[in-house]
């Protein structure tokens, strides 16, 4: 027979609590490094200042869902006619969710001949993704999309 109190000792509690502690914390941290719609607001107007954004004029295509957010198909097409005179000069993608909120941003010009960019982004889970395309009279257009991402990316790595 040994020697053994009837209930836990106080550091096998204090051992269990603190680990449970320290689990709960860990798995809340992940969410502190992605960005917020506050973020993508704020990576927008850093690009383009504090020009007004209208609605329309830019197309994003994203899979309705990803299995993988560790490369995602996007496309974004902007109406253009590409002309000297009124083409698109810059094309950004930011995302909500991402540790940082602007993903990529595209320079255009006239000799591009079509607004539009096909690429691979990664992404830190379910989200819409926003695209701003800056033409060549200064005015700002967006559009948007949403994907399903069942495994997420973009973490704390």
């Amino acid at each position: 027979m040994t020697d053994m109190p009837d209930r836990p000792s106080a550091i096998a509690r204090r051992t269990f609590l603190l680990t449970g502690a320290a689990a709960g914390l860990s798995t809340a941290l992940p969410l502190g490094a992605m960005a917020d719609a506050a973020d993508a607001d704020a990576a927008i107007r850093e690009i383009f200042g504090d020009k007004p954004i209208n609605d329309g004029r830019v197309s994003v295509k994203l899979p309705p869902i990803a299995e993988n957010g560790n490369s995602v198909a996007i496309t974004v097409s902007a109406e253009s006619p590409m002309s000297f005179d009124d083409h698109v000069t810059r094309m950004a993608i930011v995302s909500p969710r991402n540790p940082i909120a602007d993903i990529a941003l595209f320079k255009l010009g006239p000799r591009a001949g079509k607004a539009e960019i096909s690429t691979r982004i990664r992404m830190a889970g379910t989200q819409r993704i926003r695209c701003v395309a800056e033409m060549s009279d200064g005015s700002l257009w967006q559009g948007s999309a949403s994907t399903v991402v069942t495994l997420a990316a973009c973490l704390i790595g």
